[in-house]
C-alpha cells in the first residue's frame, strides 16, 4: 500500500483512506464531528476545509441531517475525499466540492441548484491552525497549506461562514487555544456569537491543546464553558470520555495514521 493507509473509524464499518505524504486527520477532527449538534433530519450542513472527508463521514454516522457539503481546495485531498465518500457508500448523503471557500457565489449556486435554498443550517470547520509565514515550512506543499493560513485565513473562515449560514444557524470550530483571542475577535466582527466552549487537555496536568467552539449567527451574548475533556490517562490509555466518543466496543481500533 506504500503511503496509503486505510483507517477503520469503528463507526458502522466506515473507513477513511489517507495518503501519509499529505495531511492525516487527528483527534481534533473526531472531536469536532462529535461536538456538532444536528438533530434535525432536514439540516443541510457545510464542512469547510474538509480534507479527506473524515468529519462528514463521522457526522453521517452520529447525527441527523439531510445533506453534507464538503469543500476542499487542494486537488490531492479532494480526490481522497471523493474516494472516501465512495468507499463508505455515502454518495447520496455527502456532496464533494472542489472549491476555494472564499468563492461564496459558486458555493451558494451549488446549494441553490441542489437544495433550493441559499444558506446552510450548520457550518463546521477544522481550519489551518498556523498563521502564514510561521513555523517550519514543509517541503510538501499540500501538507503546508493544510496546516498554515496560506490559501485561507481565520478571517476568511468567519466571513464565509457569516455569508453562508442562516440567521440563528450554528457554526462549529476546532482550533488551538493560543488563537482564541483572534477567534473571538473575528467571530464577533462577523456576527457569530460564541455560545459554547470546551477545552481539551492531553492529560489532567497539562495545558489545553485543543478548543472546541459553537457559535450562533446573530446570537445573544451568553457563553457556556463546558466541562474540560481529558484525552489520556496517566498510563497513556484513552480516558472513558474519549472511548465513548470513539465507540467503547472498539478500544483497540487504530483511529489515526
Amino acid at each position: 500500500m506504500g503511503n496509503i493507509d486505510i483507517v477503520d473509524l469503528g463507526y458502522n464499518g466506515y473507513k477513511i483512506k489517507q495518503d501519509k505524504r499529505y495531511f492525516c486527520f487527528g483527534m481534533d477532527s473526531v472531536l469536532l464531528a462529535n461536538f456538532v449538534s444536528s438533530n434535525n433530519a432536514n439540516n443541510v450542513i457545510l464542512d469547510l476545509c474538509t480534507g479527506s472527508g473524515v468529519i462528514p463521514v463521522i457526522i453521517s454516522y452520529k447525527k441527523k441531517y439531510k445533506k453534507i457539503y464538503g469543500i476542499e481546495l487542494q486537488k490531492e485531498m479532494f480526490e481522497l475525499f471523493k474516494e472516501n465518500v465512495n468507499l463508505n457508500k455515502l454518495n447520496d448523503k455527502i456532496e464533494c466540492i472542489n472549491e476555494d471557500i472564499k468563492n461564496i457565489k459558486n458555493i451558494r449556486k451549488k446549494l441553490i441548484d441542489n437544495e433550493n435554498k441559499d444558506v446552510f443550517d450548520i457550518i463546521c470547520v477544522n481550519p489551518p491552525y498556523k498563521k502564514g509565514g510561521t513555523g517550519i515550512k514543509n517541503d510538501d506543499t499540500v501538507k503546508y497549506i493544510a496546516r498554515h493560513e496560506v490559501m485561507c485565513t481565520l478571517e476568511d473562515v468567519f466571513f464565509t461562514s457569516k455569508s453562508l449560514l442562516k440567521s440563528n444557524g450554528k457554526m462549529y470550530m476546532v482550533h488551538k487555544p493560543d488563537r482564541l483571542v483572534d477567534i473571538i475577535y473575528f467571530a464577533r466582527k462577523y456576527k457569530l456569537e460564541p455560545k459554547k466552549i470546551q477545552f481539551v487537555y492531553p492529560k489532567v496536568d497539562k495545558k489545553p491543546s485543543i478548543v472546541l467552539l459553537e457559535f450562533v449567527k446573530n446570537g445573544r451574548g451568553q457563553l457556556d464553558v463546558l466541562e474540560p475533556l481529558i484525552e489520556y490517562n496517566e498510563d497513556g490509555s484513552y480516558t472513558d470520555s474519549i472511548y465513548k466518543i470513539y465507540g467503547m466496543e472498539n478500544k483497540d481500533v487504530k483511529k489515526e495514521c
